[in-house]
């Protein structure tokens, strides 16, 4: 779609895409379109700048691997420290050393740290910023999608986009413009922040429990201070009420035993923690990601993750709808993929925080039977452990697909390479058995590449890594009419 940007006197090119907010989901949405060549701007709100404010800090095994596909998992991992096991709750750890993937661990790092990486990948790709601009309302029509916004200034404009992507958090104005509602609940209320120092280091690098009444998790930063999280279930005051360093302190003392000598708070605040999740993450030409889509307890750490998850997916895919190479229902998989993922972790996480912070005889024994469940029986651990790390969501197949269609597939060796490295490419890989050539693939858009090694399947990946196709026998014409129901001959 070719046209201009109403701006009071001034115009621009219409973006193919226009992303709102320029949070993580928002930074890695825009570069996957960016790099894939499609003309994007990022709309955001606030002022220029990243906030050290942000309150995830940890990056799963999958993120870690979709951030691998993109060659930027060896720079955040330098910026982390790396955990090998999580303690959901007292009695259970998992050990992080059972994933199957190249990331066997949790990477502790705060957000910010996550969005200078994506913001300069946004920027050397072309992204185009505007700051300060708030959107205010929200037009469509078989066409594209017009945005009203609202500068620093007050003054009022409109863009114009093929498609637009509202990735602008919680109170979302994209899923206010559409319409859509956010049912849901706060879970906890009155949680507390603080960035401290401490005078005691602990002993590992991130120190969670929870004790009677109070709850608390404190992570390191790379500057010598920490994040403090804290709950103190009998204080249930409104988040405007005003917190100081002694409060976090007795939440700390409460739930770890000792405060580790808090002082010289850079920034202190409380708020609540939701669960909801919209009813669409689709509506014509405008999809939701990452908070605006869902948002969560903080038990398991997977917001930010899932958010992360929702813009790997996106992206191609509307990538693929610009260029006029989409398969039909292409975009309509967003909502059908993503959307069971969101509800999952809303049950997962919320069944974390509730057992995490059980209190009532049959709720601590539920507690300890969940517990000596998850250690006492592998499958089960491996379950939940896909689950918090993302690793085992599958995707829906259609009906006689192949076993492998909709899975993840883990980095596995090819004559070429490792497989996230030929991902990084941005187009669908085609694995195929040694000695195996395919003409029709390699005129095209798909990177083709051979098992290391005696593999007989051939396998169409996606480039968000999950498998679109797969035959254990595939002559050229077969594996050309794969190609092509996917747009990539």
């Amino acid at each position: 779609m070719n046209g201009t940007t109403e701006n009071l006197g001034t115009t621009t090119t219409d973006p193919a895409v226009i992303v709102v907010g320029s949070g993580p989901t928002g930074l890695l949405l825009a570069g996957d379109l960016a790099v894939a060549g499609v003309p994007v701007t990022v709309i955001e709100k606030r002022a220029p700048g990243i906030s050290n404010l942000s309150r995830a800090m940890v990056l799963h095994a999958r993120t870690l691997e979709q951030l691998d596909a993109r060659g930027l998992a060896d720079e955040v991992e330098a910026k982390g420290e790396a955990l090998g096991a999580l303690r959901i709750f007292r009695h259970l750890s998992l050990d992080l050393e059972e994933l199957p993937s190249r990331f066997r661990h949790v990477l502790v790092l705060p957000q910010y740290e996550v969005e200078k990486v994506l913001k300069r990948r946004a920027d050397d790709a072309g992204v185009r910023f505007e700051y300060d601009t708030e959107v205010t309302g929200l037009t469509q029509d078989t066409d594209g999608v017009r945005l009203e916004v609202r500068g620093a200034e007050g003054e009022l404009s409109a863009r114009r986009a093929a498609y637009v992507v509202g990735a602008d958090g919680l109170h979302s104005g994209v899923r206010e413009a559409i319409g859509l509602p956010f049912p849901g609940k706060s879970v906890i209320r009155s949680l507390v922040l603080a960035d401290v120092r401490l005078a005691e280091k602990p002993a590992s690098i991130l120190t969670v429990n929870a004790a009677g009444d109070a709850f608390a998790f404190i992570a390191p930063f790379a500057d010598g201070y920490y994040r403090v999280i804290g709950w103190n279930r009998a204080r249930d005051v409104p988040d405007s009420e005003p917190l100081d360093l002694d409060e976090v302190k007795e939440i700390a003392r409460s739930a770890l035993g000792r405060d580790y000598g808090m002082h010289d708070a850079r920034w202190m605040s409380r708020f609540h923690s939701d669960e909801r999740q919209a009813p669409a993450y689709r509506v014509g030409r405008v999809f939701l990601a990452g908070d605006a889509a869902h948002v969560h307890s903080p038990a398991g750490g997977q917001g930010m993750n899932t958010g992360l998850q929702d813009a790997a997916n996106l992206g191609w895919k509307l990538a693929a709808a610009v260029e006029g190479r989409a398969p039909e229902g292409l975009l309509d998989s967003y909502q059908a993929e993503r959307h069971p993922v969101g509800k999952a972790v809303l049950r997962s996480s919320g069944g974390i925080v509730r057992l995490a912070m059980a209190k009532r005889p049959w709720t601590l024994a539920a507690r300890a039977a969940v517990a000596a469940f998850v250690n006492r029986v592998p499958r089960a651990r491996a379950e939940l452990l896909g689950q918090v790390t993302g690793i085992g969501y599958t995707y829906p197949a259609p009906k006689g697909a192949h076993a492998l269609t909709g899975r993840r597939v883990p980095d596995v060796a090819l004559k070429e390479g490792r497989l996230y490295e030929a991902l990084r490419e941005g187009e669908f890989v085609l694995i195929v058995p040694e000695g195996v050539e395919h003409e029709q693939a390699s005129r095209g858009r798909a990177v083709v590449a051979h098992w290391a090694g005696d593999r007989r399947t051939t396998v169409l990946v996606r480039p968000d890594g999950y498998v679109a196709w797969a035959a254990e026998e595939a002559d050229a014409g077969v594996v050309g009419a794969a190609l092509a129901e996917w747009g990539t001959d």
